[in-house]
């Protein structure tokens, strides 16, 4: 069945009013008609199997025939701190972590990152952006949720938001032992809570790597290869994910 969005204003008891672009593509480009089922998912989590009661100019209206939550979603929120990377790699990462499972992605300016956000209005341009890819990527691997990519923090703001963690983990070039990190990802089966640090082009600075031992963000390798900055973070998310789906 057919996929869409809307916001819990929408749903009314046991009917939901579709409005936006979401009514053209039901009417024009799927052509769907009265007595037709579709899911609604309000983006926490609920999914809502519903059938079309009325299709007009500038809404569709359904009724609820079930509700329930959604199966897509991990048992763990993952939170991915991404060092922010050079050109267009931030739309593909967004756009795979959604789709990996991740619950929220924030960039971060890190010492190595090349790229500089000093411009807020070419800022938010990109967050938009990156907005619209990781709704786009939630809606194409049936998420039940849309994940937020957060602004960008800088380093030491992302240190502290992961201190509200249950874990974090930190892929960095020169740790040592594949069975510890093994460990630590089985560790995550239970946590609610896990955070992701990836660095940018280059990696991290020594001094941001004790600066994250020291609010307990543990250190982890990813094997004898050195990954690009977009590659690490799906490789832990897609280890993560294999361990906490059930």
């Amino acid at each position: 069945m057919f996929r869409f969005y809307v916001d819990n204003s929408a749903i009314i008891d046991d009917v939901i009013h579709i409005t936006g672009s979401d009514v053209n593509h039901i009417k024009n480009v799927l052509r769907m008609k009265k007595g037709e089922k579709l899911i609604i998912c309000n983006g926490q989590g609920q999914d809502y199997y519903c059938i079309i009661d009325e299709v007009c100019d500038k809404e569709v209206i359904v009724n609820v025939e079930e509700k329930k939550e959604c199966e897509a979603e991990l048992r763990s929120n993952i939170y991915l701190f991404q060092g922010l990377p050079k050109k267009d790699k931030m739309e593909l990462i967004v756009q795979k972590a959604v789709e990996l499972g991740a619950y929220e992605v924030i960039p971060v300016m890190m010492k190595r990152t090349i790229v500089k956000l000093e411009d807020k209005k070419k800022e938010l341009k990109k967050l938009e952006r990156w907005q619209s890819i990781a709704e786009s990527a939630a809606k194409q691997s049936k998420r039940g949720i849309i994940p937020q990519v957060h602004e960008v923090v800088s380093y030491k703001q992302a240190i502290e938001m992961a201190k509200e963690l249950d874990m974090a983990l930190l892929p960095y070039e020169n740790a040592k032992g594949i069975q510890h990190t093994k460990d630590l990802i089985a560790q995550c089966q239970g946590k609610k809570s896990i955070g992701i640090f990836i660095g940018p082009e280059g990696g991290f600075e020594p001094d941001e790597v004790e600066m994250a031992m020291n609010a307990n963000i543990e250190p982890v390798t990813l094997g004898k290869r050195i990954l690009r900055t977009e590659t690490a973070g799906l490789t832990m998310l897609a280890n993560i994910m294999f361990a906490l789906e059930q």
